[in-house]
């Protein structure tokens, strides 16, 4: 059996796309800054709609970081319980 190396980096597919969030943070900020004004018959002015866009941007973006940093604790979870089955099955036979 040829040697391996364990050492290697693994190269796991992104589930998200970082341009399609980005696009879509800037729908969600357009849609919510559209919603306010219908539901207060009001128009916000140029300057408080750019405020409330980089702020939606600020928090949406910190979700996004929330996400990936448990994406991360999942993709451990999951390299654990593949480790666990592995040494499941030795130890079975």
């Amino acid at each position: 059996m040829a040697e391996r190396s364990y050492n290697r980096p693994i190269n796991l597919k992104s589930a998200v796309d970082m341009q399609v969030v980005g696009e879509n943070i800037l729908d969600v900020a357009d849609f919510a800054i559209e919603k306010y004004e219908f539901e207060n018959d009001t128009t916000l002015s140029d300057e408080v709609r750019d405020e409330a866009i980089e702020k939606i941007r600020e928090d949406l973006w910190d979700l996004v970081k929330e996400f990936r940093a448990r994406r991360k604790e999942w993709l451990q979870t999951m390299f654990d319980t593949a480790h666990r089955a592995v040494e499941g099955v030795v130890d079975a036979s």
